[in-house]
């Protein structure tokens, strides 16, 4: 089964991407900021990671970046907020993401993509 890490600040968010994610059959974490989503996936393995951008003690950006140096198997990550300026996009690819999707995502959306980064099926 494969394993999604879930980084964002708010609750609410967390558990629409959750319910989302494991209504399709994939295992599920959390993390609140980078610093504790950077501990998780250096102590287990992630298929993909969904990143927000704002969040306290480590952002988005820095996670990505500090994630991206580590000498482990890396993932794809989707870096996901409601940011929309070029300047975010251009900044998020930047920092090692793979895909940059705007705030509020629908769940087909979600999963199309979700399957594509892995290399599964399409939805």
């Amino acid at each position: 089964m494969k394993n999604i890490l879930i980084i964002d600040d708010a609750s609410t968010v967390r558990l629409y991407h959750r319910n989302i994610l494991e209504a399709s059959g994939y295992e599920v974490d959390e993390a609140t900021n980078g610093v504790e989503a950077l501990e998780k996936a250096l102590s287990g393995q992630f298929d993909l990671f969904i990143v927000d951008i704002n969040m306290p003690k480590m952002n988005g950006y820095e996670f990505l970046q500090n994630l991206r140096k580590e000498n482990i198997t890396q993932s794809p990550a989707v870096m996901v907020s409601t940011e929309a300026a070029d300047l975010d996009h251009d900044q998020a690819f930047y920092s090692g993401a793979n895909l940059y999707l705007v705030k509020p995502i629908k769940p087909l959306q979600l999963m199309t993509y979700v399957r594509l980064l892995m290399g599964e099926e399409s939805a």
